[in-house]
Parts: C-alpha cells; sequence; structure tokens
C-alpha cells in the first residue's frame, strides 16, 4: 500500500473535508481528491460517501481508518520515546484533567514546575471526558476516578470529598442552612452530574440524591469552574471538591453533615511511557504539590 496515498487518506478521515486535510497538508484539495481515488482504486473499494456537508467513511473506510489510526499512534509513540531518548527531561508534555481540577488548581501552580523544569513545554487539555492515553491523544491525566483503559500506569494521589458551601455574603443576606432540613428556602447550585463523566458514579448518584432535597430554586451549570464562580457571586449554595474550596477563604462550609463519599485522584500516562523524563518529572511534581491540597474543612 502506498504510503503517502495513506497518510493523505488518515487527513481527511480526521477532518471530513478534502478541502480541510488539503490545508493541514499543505496540498491543494484536487491533489488530495487524486490520492484518496488512487487508494480507492488500489483497493477496489470506495473509502468515503460524499455528501454535500462533507465525507463519511464507508464500512470498508472504517476498516482503514482504524489501521490508519493505530499506525498513527505507534508512530506518535516513538517518535516521543526516541525525543525522550534524545531531550531527556526537554520537549512538549500533553496533559490532560477536568476543567475544575485544571483551571483552578493545577495551571496556578505549574510555575514551580518550570522554576524545576524550564525546557519542558506543557500542553494542557481540560475535558471532562477521559482522552485516551495508549493512543496518544494525551501523555498524562490527573482523574478523578480511577481509569479503566488498559496498559496504563495508575498512581492514587489522595483522597478528595464534596461538601456545601455558600459565600459569606450569602449566608450575611439569607442565613445558613445547619442540615438538609434548611434547604427548602436556599437556592441550590447543582453541578450537572449527567455530562460529569470526570466523577466516579457513586459521586454522581449522591449528587443527585442531595439534589432531591427540598429546597427553593435551582441554578444548574455543567462545568466545576462556573460552579465555584456562581457560589462566590452569592448566587446559591454550591457543592465543591475539598480541592476548589480550599481556595477561597471566603466560602463557608455549610450543612456540614452532608459530606459525599470520599473518592481518589489518579495519576495515569501510559505504559510505554513508564521511563519518560518528562512524565517522571510532572509524576513527582504532581505527588508533592498533592500534598497540599487537603485542608480540614469544619
Amino acid at each position: 500500500m502506498n504510503w503517502d496515498k495513506l497518510r493523505v487518506f488518515y487527513a481527511v478521515a480526521e477532518a471530513g473535508s478534502l478541502t480541510h486535510a488539503g490545508e493541514a497538508l499543505h496540498l491543494s484539495q484536487s491533489a488530495v481528491s487524486r490520492q484518496i481515488r488512487g487508494l480507492e482504486e488500489s483497493l477496489g473499494a470506495t473509502l468515503f460517501h460524499r455528501h454535500a456537508r462533507g465525507l463519511i467513511l464507508t464500512e470498508q473506510g472504517d476498516l482503514l481508518y482504524a489501521a490508519a489510526r493505530d499506525m498513527s499512534a505507534r508512530l506518535t509513540l516513538a517518535a516521543a520515546q526516541i525525543s525522550d531518548a534524545k531531550d531527556g527531561d526537554s520537549g512538549e508534555l500533553r496533559v490532560t484533567t477536568s476543567h475544575g481540577l485544571g483551571s483552578l488548581w493545577l495551571a496556578p501552580r505549574l510555575g514551580k514546575f518550570f522554576e524545576h523544569h524550564p525546557e519542558i513545554s506543557i500542553d494542557l487539555i481540560l475535558t471532562e471526558q477521559q482522552l485516551d492515553l495508549p493512543m496518544r491523544e494525551a501523555d498524562v491525566a490527573l482523574r478523578l476516578k480511577e481509569p479503566e483503559q488498559a496498559d496504563l500506569i495508575r498512581r492514587p494521589l489522595g483522597d478528595t470529598v464534596i461538601r456545601y458551601f455558600a459565600s459569606r455574603a450569602y449566608i450575611e443576606k439569607f442565613g445558613a442552612p445547619k442540615n438538609k432540613d434548611d434547604f427548602s428556602d436556599h437556592r441550590l447550585i447543582n453541578y450537572n452530574a449527567t455530562q460529569g463523566a470526570a466523577l466516579p458514579p457513586e459521586i454522581i448518584d449522591w449528587l443527585n440524591d442531595v439534589g432531591q432535597i427540598e429546597h427553593d430554586s435551582d441554578l444548574t451549570i455543567n462545568n466545576y469552574f462556573a460552579v465555584m464562580q456562581a457560589a462566590e457571586a452569592g448566587l446559591g449554595i454550591a457543592p465543591l471538591p475539598d480541592y476548589l474550596s480550599t481556595l477561597n477563604d471566603d466560602l463557608i462550609n455549610v450543612s456540614p453533615e452532608l459530606i459525599s463519599p470520599p473518592f481518589t485522584i489518579y495519576l495515569a500516562y501510559a505504559e510505554e511511557l513508564r521511563r519518560s523524563q518528562r512524565v517522571l518529572a510532572f509524576r513527582d511534581f504532581i505527588i508533592e504539590e498533592i500534598k497540599t491540597m487537603g485542608r480540614s474543612q469544619t
């Protein structure tokens, strides 16, 4: 099989468009089209369905795309391993975690990391979804539940819990519920757990159960960064993990009886990267920083 044609096919499958693939490959649309047509002729199969809104893979195209994607991941991994051997603790490291943990807890701490490792670049990918580490969608992940993928090194870093908080201004205006029976006169700022793939199922169930307690009204948000901001602005009472609530002295724990089951924060990376100097440097940094995460709430 012609490698150039396969490279073009993979770019088109990823982009879903001849034009966008051409831009990525610095080729004209007609050149991309010729490569795809030549590949289809050599295989005796149609790889794409054409329609006005773009290209969709056929069944045969799906098979070839899966193989091409696996090859691309292996080549990326090989390049990373070669780079690790050559550069040691320099180069790019792609780190993925949730929006709340990444934007509010991790990002402000990266200055310490750069002080010790100025030659490493961080590409921080914030998403509630679990990226495929063995397929090299990211190098390292900080996750709020144990990774399910195979071929991963998983390191538990410590436990955290979720408690309910309100700002001082909110409490001065509306008072603080002492227990769940007092929630009826308050607004709850709910985290949209249906889109909270980052959280363990038992924590999602706990949040849903607490959300059924009688209360005045709801504000529902699918991002913990915004949940915390809404709580800071005095819009209501919010469930916040300890790694977020400890960042703001203006937030007061209300209804201390409402505490979620503990859940573990994990550091994970592909087995193939176990000797990567960049990964090991980041791992050691996170292990030290995680020790500062907890602060008792009363």
